[in-house]
């Protein structure tokens, strides 16, 4: 690069209120002595910026890209590049909003760039809306005609193509199985059983109430590793009695202390397709969440099943999210959903949350598959510490 003395004549210039000749010679500069690095990604944003005040939005914007090709990242850049397509009526400037709103820093802005941002977002929320608004239009006469189901996948497609929601996929840390649907909560065609669960509800609440208050229920900590294995993002709840289970059926085994006390809600377990593996499961419990706790975004051990929630005490604002897809519990209304896509959950509330959970096979395996993958499983031994 060249001397400082060089580039504080241009400062001089812009000082003296001489705009054209600064950006000519700080112009000059550039190309003359070509160069790298965040210096020189500054140099070329400042003749941006003295572009831009001699309403030159097109010459600004060249000087735009060249600091990003230095600096691909920079939030300054990316802001004033989206500003000038914006300047500019460019169709790509409500994504160039997008991208420099991702960037946005942690650290307070200054005034003047903090209200530039507050206009690009004002912007981008405008054009998100009528890209919205014309996606909808677009997909319309093909939603008049369509399922339950397949509006949801309709919906989700405009969602994803809006980036509204992030695409996410089942990522078990044991057991894959090549080629099922991979969906946050399966839609209720595919578990017809979850309304047998849901007409059964009172009686499963009130033996799981009956259970807490006799205080025989056998409850112990749903997270359970050894402290010597990596899993940091579970240490605050490990063997922590915050999240507990009241344990019916344990990794294939009935645990009768527990399971003798509810016995409508094992009658009704038995008619659900639960897998039966040898040391695995089936598996269902009690599970309780303490007030203002939170379980961490994780995920399961295996796709081949959905687990499966029945709400029974509820307290306002507890809330379960699964991939992009985020419901609040409501008590009595059952649901099915991948574990192994990242899931997440929260008890906001000064009250206990209690929900039954079980497995059942996911419904994308023929009975001879699952066979196959119960002998496997089986065969591997079911992985130790959670629940």
């Amino acid at each position: 690069m060249t001397s400082a003395p060089a580039f504080a004549d241009v400062d001089r210039l812009v000082a003296a209120g001489q705009l054209p000749a600064a950006a000519q010679q700080l112009e000059d500069l550039l190309a003359d002595h070509p160069a790298t690095g965040g210096e020189a990604a500054a140099h070329w944003l400042k003749l941006a910026g003295l572009r831009r005040a001699l309403r030159q939005p097109r010459r600004a914007l060249d000087a735009v890209h060249r600091a990003l090709e230095l600096v691909p990242l920079d939030f300054m850049a990316l802001v004033m590049r989206a500003g000038l397509l914006e300047r500019l009526g460019d169709p790509g400037a409500g994504e160039a909003w997008a991208e420099a709103i991702l960037q946005k820093p942690d650290t307070p802005l200054a005034p003047p760039l903090a209200a530039a941002l507050a206009a690009g977002e004002a912007f981008h929320a405008a054009w998100q809306a009528e890209r919205e608004q014309r996606l909808t239009q677009a997909g319309r006469d093909a939603a008049s005609a369509a399922d339950e189901d397949q509006n949801w996948r309709i919906a989700r497609f405009r969602d994803n193509v809006l980036r509204k929601t992030r695409v996410y996929h089942s990522q078990p840390t044991h057991f894959h199985y090549p080629g099922l649907v991979e969906r946050e909560f399966h839609p209720r065609h595919t578990t017809p059983w979850l309304a047998e669960l849901e007409a059964g509800f009172e009686d499963i609440r009130e033996e799981m109430l009956a259970l807490l208050k006799s205080g025989r229920a056998e409850l112990e900590p749903y997270i359970q590793y050894e402290e010597r294995e990596a899993l940091d993002q579970w240490r605050p709840l490990n063997r922590n009695t915050d999240w507990s289970a009241i344990h019916l059926l344990k990794q294939g085994v009935e645990v009768p202390e527990n399971a003798v006390q509810a016995p409508r809600t094992m009658e009704i377990l038995s008619r659900i397709p639960q897998p039966r593996v040898p040391g695995a499961s089936p598996n269902a419990m009690f599970s309780l969440l303490a007030p203002r706790t939170a379980i961490p975004p994780h995920v399961g051990v295996d796709n081949t099943r959905l687990v499966c929630h029945l709400p029974l005490v509820v307290p306002e604002g507890c809330w379960f999210r699964v991939g992009a897809e985020t419901r609040m519990w409501r008590e009595g209304e059952a649901f099915a959903f991948d574990d192994t896509m990242e899931h997440e959950a929260l008890n906001p509330s000064d009250a206990l949350r209690v929900v039954l959970i079980f497995d059942a096979w996911h419904p994308g395996l023929s009975e001879v598959e699952r066979q196959a993958v119960a002998a496997m499983i089986a065969s591997e031994g079911a992985p130790a510490g959670q629940g």
